[in-house]
């Protein structure tokens, strides 16, 4: 399956390092580039892109307002922001508003066609231990409104789902989880989509994050 990918940074010369390196994949296709956030939306409908690689800093639109006009739409391409900071308060609105992840600008090329390659396929760049690190690093405490409205949230997660959408918060692989809480993987599974389908969230990374809202990861955690 040829992946359709499309760039979308304020800089032209970005934009031509990435399309050439990237380009070179035998299963990614350029399909476009875009210089503002505020093109984005035109360019997705035009260009139907799997994966939108969205710089996060640009002069008109930046890439979290159009990752966030994006992400609400049905059928929304998959989008990974770039940045230059792997610790920063608006990598973690990208990664509420729905992105995959993140990858920094000075990413070898090798791992940004990995990352590319992931988010087409419906799995996160980055696992829910380095969103973790994310929170700590730019000590991003939970304003009490969103402790609120996340913990509302979650209360429609059965007693055993919000168990393991604790587990994912910390960071916890299928396996891991299968292990603590005695259960098999694929009842695991089972759960996450659930918990994905519930709260109308699109990967464990938004999981670990409402977890982190609501104040569940600063439970002790079990032995």
């Amino acid at each position: 399956m040829t992946i359709r990918l499309l760039v979308v940074d304020d800089d032209p010369l970005v934009r031509a390092g990435l399309s050439l390196m990237l380009g070179g994949a035998d299963d990614l296709e350029i399909v476009g580039e875009g210089a503002d956030g505020s093109e984005v939306a035109e360019l997705v409908d035009r260009l139907t892109p799997d994966v939108v690689l969205m710089d996060i800093r640009m002069p008109t639109m930046d890439g979290l307002t159009a990752t966030e006009e994006l992400r609400s739409r049905p059928d929304a391409p998959e989008i990974v922001v770039l940045t230059t900071f792997h610790a920063d308060e608006q990598v973690l609105r990208a990664l509420r508003a729905g992105a995959a992840g993140f990858v920094l600008k000075d990413t070898p090329p090798a791992e940004i066609v990995a990352a590319v390659r992931r988010v087409a396929s419906g799995d996160p760049v980055l696992s829910p231990a380095v969103t973790r690190q994310l929170m700590t690093h730019v000590a991003d405490r939970a304003p009490e409104t969103r402790r609120g409205a996340a913990a509302r949230r979650l209360a429609s997660l059965a007693e055993r789902e919000r168990e393991v959408a604790v587990a994912v918060g910390r960071g916890q692989s299928n396996a891991e989880i299968a292990a603590t809480l005695y259960m098999s993987v694929p009842t695991v599974k089972t759960h996450v989509s659930r918990i994905l389908a519930k709260l109308d969230l699109n990967n464990r990374v938004q999981i670990a994050l409402l977890a982190h809202d609501a104040g569940l990861l600063d439970e002790e955690e079990p032995a």
